[in-house]
């Protein structure tokens, strides 16, 4: 494995299956039984040393503003599958969401994590902090743990797609999908479009090859393609960009749980696309009634400029608090309470930021 590969990228030299040329849009047909695996040594690790006498927010969570939606949104009761490699259900942080979930791979056993990679992505989420701990993007959210990817970080196409149908089958409200591959699987396109179809929101990591397209299945139409920006509101260089990414979040040295009750630093579009999945949940727990089209919709009209090679790009990095804002007045306004009170009530209330006239 190159040296290229980061956290959430899936080893495209495991996946090839022959030349094609980059402007074809054809189908390369991957058997189901072709693994795919995790680059979990390229994962670094660096210990992290707890000793706060309250819960603490990571700067990523900080950055997405998310705590200022918290008064309005936190994501209860809202499902969350991660096809991943489990859950660390033991950790304190992680116990208030944590749910059944399915271990593809052994389904007579819980998903538990022997890895790491998920209960990062979880911690990402929904984590709660108790004491000491750390709190997530929503809170209040139910992480389903989906372990299709085993101890070294290998899953199957056919695991992944049996993951899906279990979200399907349980109704899970959102899908995360932390992992990406360079070639397009019929079977996981398939799958993806009958997760769309049954109304979940689906997000997926865009890759971190530093290319100007997005991996599979992020780049599925109706997927949610996550690229990953740094701590200066910049493109992260690992994080793959171009038209095929629909929005940007927090990737550098993200914070967030381990297994054995521990946290570790992370970075890649695989830890973006906890922070989008979060930020779904605190949408989805406003209104149940959105559909992942306008999911997807308002966050991507709630972002915040992101730049890239001393440029402003056109695809900007999520702002949770913006996007829940902009749903609240929606639901406002839709309440047919249009009139010059009830929008200084609503901006009082959502705290709104008064803007500039501008002539017609």
């Amino acid at each position: 494995m190159n040296k290229g590969q980061s956290a959430g990228k899936l080893p495209a030299r495991r996946l090839h299956t022959g030349h094609r040329d980059r402007s074809s849009r054809s189908y390369v047909h991957i058997s189901p039984m072709r693994r795919i695996s995790l680059p979990m040594e390229l994962l670094k690790r660096f210990a992290i040393n707890v000793s706060k006498p309250s819960p603490f927010i990571p700067w990523g969570i900080r950055r997405i503003q998310a705590p200022k939606a918290w008064r309005y949104a936190t994501g209860k009761k809202i499902r969350i599958a991660v096809i991943d490699t489990g859950l660390d259900y033991g950790h304190r942080d992680l116990e208030h969401a944590a749910r059944a979930g399915y271990n593809v791979l052994q389904p007579h056993l819980p998903p538990h994590d022997d890895n790491g990679h998920g209960t990062h992505i979880a911690g990402t989420i929904a984590a709660s902090g108790s004491g000491s701990g750390m709190t997530g993007t929503a809170p209040d959210a139910e992480i389903y743990p989906v372990k299709a990817f085993d101890q070294m970080g290998s899953a199957s196409i056919s695991d992944i797609v049996a993951g899906i149908e279990w979200c399907i089958e349980h109704r899970m409200h959102i899908i995360n999908m932390s992992f990406g591959m360079r070639r397009d699987s019929l079977a996981l396109r398939e799958a993806v479009r009958r997760a769309h179809r049954a109304g979940i929101v689906i997000v997926a990591s865009a890759g971190n090859d530093g290319k100007r397209r997005a991996d599979y299945p992020a780049c599925y139409p109706g997927v949610i393609s996550v690229g990953a920006t740094s701590r200066k509101h910049q493109v992260l260089g690992m994080s793959n960009r171009g038209e095929s990414i629909d929005i940007y979040a927090p990737g550098e040295k993200v914070m967030s749980t381990w297994p054995d009750g521990d946290y570790c630093v992370l970075s890649g579009t695989s830890m973006a696309a906890g922070y989008v999945s979060g930020a779904a949940a605190l949408l989805l727990s406003i209104d149940r009634k959105l559909t992942p089209g306008q999911v997807k919709k308002i966050l991507l009209q709630s972002t915040t400029p992101v730049s890239h090679a001393g440029r402003r790009i056109k695809t900007g990095e999520l702002n949770a608090w913006a996007a829940v804002r902009r749903l609240l007045r929606a639901r406002h306004m839709r309440s047919g309470a249009d009139t010059p009170i009830r929008r200084r009530t609503l901006a009082s209330t959502v705290r709104t930021h008064p803007t500039r006239a501008r002539r017609a």
